[in-house]
């Protein structure tokens, strides 16, 4: 018998693809829902991670320039100190809880004396057992100082923050961008301004259409360091962008508002809860779309941002200027309370943004920048969400494995879930969009989609 011809395996061949394709279309259905907007998986509307972000070069020049002149001692050491200390930072304790600890710890030790029932003067043990409580308070009470930096603490604080602070901010401000391509800021209100990272991240993104830049910080040498850095360490020359006013105090009128208002690295500064509660509202009222906050992604930088979020959501002012309703755009996809809140132990809900820091002995090549942020706005959202979709924030590093991937998230109804996404179970569409996607980015979710979906305790 005659083996058959090339050309016949050639037809064979065709037709048996065609048949395994169809197979694979049945086994692994596409969505019938249309959330990818014309993008490819790997650019879906969810996805506002950047790659490792490098400074503006005039920033890296300049920063290197004043460095050079600044001729500061042990500048590396000193920096990695001050990265350390400002990530360890906590809140000031309230003067509230103070007292009723010192009220809880005099009643244990006076019940402690009574059960001895020894002949001692009454007073004599009264005075003892206040200055054990004073004792005891001072050895246990965290000790919270306001930062003052003069010209040489700036350059210190230049050459630990200035880069990982600007990847931070940038990186929250690419959501946004991304969600809102029609936003096109023309003021911005920046408070506690410092080094002016959230000038130069807003300029990177919006520089064809933002016509005033109000820089806010109550450290007069910050404000120097901030315009030379914008000046190029040139007191002669042209700043490398116009119209960047730096003051020490915001603006009076509550009836002035900015398209965006930002405040990072900014509320850990702040004395007590009432101090926050009031630069919260205010910021709120002088803003006119987005307001952006930015702190570390600490458990304290965490509950910061939790705080601002209740006291722009719950709480009343008596005046109001603007009628708008405050919504949260990210990174909480729903306005019920933090379940991260609710775990014991309590874990941040923070993201990571890998930069390349300045170029200093010690430095490494890259950095990570783990920060935790919340965006507030007064707009309506101007994504068309596509009925029958949620999308949830992923909480952790999504886990990629063969034929399916593990991705832990917050969801639209207030849970935090462990979803394992396949192909056969979700779709194509939304594994593939999960798999091209990673921590800090949103996942699409069909509604009435059977998954393995669990409760995730972390």
């Amino acid at each position: 018998m005659a083996s058959p011809s090339y050309g016949v395996l050639c037809q064979r061949a065709v037709v048996v693809k065609i048949l395994s394709r169809g197979m694979s279309a049945a086994a692994h259905p596409q969505s019938q829902v249309d959330f990818l907007k014309g993008e490819p998986h790997r650019k879906h509307p969810g996805v506002t991670n950047l790659n490792t972000l490098r400074l503006p070069d005039e920033l890296q020049m300049a920063a290197q320039s004043i460095i050079h002149r600044a001729q500061v001692t042990r500048l590396t050491d000193r920096s990695l100190s001050l990265t350390n200390f400002l990530w360890s930072r906590k809140r000031a304790v309230e003067d509230s809880t103070l007292r009723q600890k010192a009220v809880s710890l005099e009643k244990e030790l006076w019940e402690k004396a009574m059960e001895k029932r020894g002949e001692m003067d009454e007073q004599l043990l009264a005075d003892r057992i206040r200055k054990k409580v004073f004792s005891e308070l001072r050895k246990t009470t965290y000790r919270w100082t306001t930062m003052k930096y003069d010209e040489e603490l700036g350059v210190v604080y230049m050459v630990a923050r200035l880069a990982g602070g600007y990847a931070a901010v940038r990186r929250a401000i690419n959501e946004i961008k991304k969600r809102d391509p029609s936003f096109a800021p023309q003021s911005l209100l920046d408070f506690g301004s410092g080094l002016g990272t959230v000038a130069w991240a807003s300029h990177s993104c919006w520089g064809d259409t933002l016509k005033e830049m109000v820089c806010v910080d109550s450290s007069g040498p910050m404000n120097i360091l901030a315009e030379r850095l914008l000046k190029g360490d040139d007191e002669r020359a042209e700043p490398h962008f116009k119209q960047v006013y730096f003051r020490q105090f915001l603006p009076v009128s509550p009836k002035v508002q900015f398209d965006l208002v930002a405040a990072a690295f900014t509320l850990s500064e702040l004395l007590n809860v009432k101090d926050r509660e009031e630069a919260v509202l205010t910021l709120w009222r002088k803003t006119s779309s987005y307001l952006l906050l930015v702190e570390n992604g600490t458990k304290e930088g965490h509950r910061l941002l939790m705080e601002a979020r209740d006291t722009v959501l719950k709480k009343q002012e008596k005046t109001v200027h603007d009628t708008r309703p405050a919504s949260v755009f990210a990174p909480c996809p729903h306005e019920r309370a933090c379940p991260k809140m609710a775990l014991e132990p309590i874990t941040p809900c923070n993201f990571q943004q890998m930069y390349h820091p300045l170029a200093l002995p010690g430095h490494h090549d890259r950095q990570a920048e783990k920060f935790s942020y919340l965006i507030l706005t007064r707009t309506e959202p101007s994504e068309a969400e596509a009925e029958g979709v949620d999308w949830a924030r992923l909480t952790a590093p999504v886990q990629r494995r063969t034929r399916h991937v593990h991705c832990r998230m917050c969801c639209s109804d207030g849970q935090l879930q462990h979803l394992v996404v396949t192909a056969r179970k979700h779709s194509r569409d939304v594994y593939r969009c999960a798999r091209s996607s990673d921590w800090g980015d949103q996942v699409p979710i069909v509604r009435g989609v059977d998954g393995d979906a669990q409760s995730d305790s972390e």
